[in-house]
């Protein structure tokens, strides 16, 4: 199973001007640096906790359909599937009816079952199903408390600037950063 970022999130769940706020800087001397960090922060916490915070396009791509009938999507809150495409024996892309189709979008994984289930005669890759995934078009759909934890990454790294490129961000982890995302992140054994 693998998940691709179709469209990029449209927003970034904290402003420029709420990092300026939380960091008391008044010039626009850093307003470069400070979006990258932003976007930095973001793509950190989404890989820690599995979570989209602003709604986008993915695809999931899954090789053959799972024995239990339930597709896990390891992404979310999943809002809505798009489509569903099958490829056939020719390597031709088939759109499957999803009519009738159950998604639970906000259990972690989300999990959508699909009435019927047509074969696929490619080996790998042989079914995508686009969905989007996100709380909201904006930083206002976002849980506060991620919120919080992304301007305490981007003050930290900040801090960093001088010591880390923006390429090599995150450099360190705030004190209770953690604390603030535990909530959002999946536990495994």
């Amino acid at each position: 199973m693998t998940i691709a970022e179709l469209l990029p999130p449209a927003a970034e769940p904290i402003t420029l001007a709420e990092v300026k706020a939380h960091l008391r800087l008044e010039t626009t001397d850093e307003d470069l640096l400070l979006s990258g960090l932003i976007r930095a922060a973001r793509l950190h916490l989404e890989n820690q906790t599995g979570l989209c915070l602003i709604s986008r396009l993915l695809r999931l791509y899954l090789d053959d359909w799972p024995d239990t009938h339930v597709i896990q999507i390891a992404r979310g809150p999943v809002q809505t599937i798009e489509i569903v495409t099958l490829y056939d024996a020719v390597g031709a892309p088939v759109e499957i009816d999803t009519s009738g189709y159950v998604l639970d979008g906000v259990a972690r994984p989300a999990r959508l079952v699909l009435p019927g289930r047509r074969a696929t005669e490619r080996a790998l890759n042989g079914i995508e199903i686009d969905f989007i995934a996100g709380f909201g078009e904006s930083g206002a759909d976002v849980p506060d408390t991620l919120k919080r934890a992304l301007l305490l990454h981007v003050a930290a790294m900040f801090e960093l600037r001088g010591v880390l490129a923006l390429d090599e961000q995150p450099g360190a982890m705030p004190q209770g950063y953690e604390r603030l995302i535990a909530p959002h992140c999946q536990r495994r054994l």
